[in-house]
């Protein structure tokens, strides 16, 4: 049996984040996050690179133009949808996972998602770092992983085919 894994090692590796800026207090954190995790991954400063959209439904745009850049060994999806008085929560949480889910099918390059969908700003801030660890980091660190991941299926072989 083989087993193929990504390691958590980023040295080298070229990061596009993709950061909504509507709830801006919680994305702004988020970012942070994101970048403070790749920096301790080993990717350097010059190598990531940020897009600002207006919101969460906006973003699955900008990051499909970015992932298929060619640019970027990885690109990460950061926003927050905090649930309103209205269904428009459901519509822009549902539509904006949808988007990424597809570019994640579409690309050659990792995609991940740290897209909050919280009931309350109190949820979100949490979410971002104040107590339950910082979402961001932890898409990034998953970008890492599955970047490296990519990486090394694309080194496996094809299976002979019987003549």
């Amino acid at each position: 049996m083989n087993v193929y894994e990504g390691s958590l090692v980023a040295t080298g590796l070229k990061v596009g984040l993709v950061v909504a800026r509507f709830n801006s207090l919680v994305t702004e954190q988020l970012l942070v996050g994101a970048a403070d995790a790749l920096r301790r991954h080993g990717v350097k400063d010059g190598d990531i690179d940020v897009f600002r959209c207006p919101g969460t439904f906006e973003l699955p745009a900008l990051l499909r133009r970015v992932a298929r850049s060619a640019r970027y060994d990885a690109v990460v999806a950061l926003g927050a949808v905090i649930r309103g008085g209205t269904p428009h929560f459901e519509y822009v949480a549902g539509e904006a996972t949808k988007g990424v889910a597809q570019i994640a099918l579409e690309s050659d390059c990792a995609v991940s998602m740290g897209i909050l969908t919280c009931d309350t700003l109190e949820q979100a801030l949490e979410r971002a770092g104040v107590k339950a660890g910082n979402k961001g980091a932890e898409a990034a660190v998953a970008a890492v992983e599955q970047a490296n991941v990519l990486r090394e299926a694309a080194k496996v072989p094809s299976p002979r085919r019987a003549e």
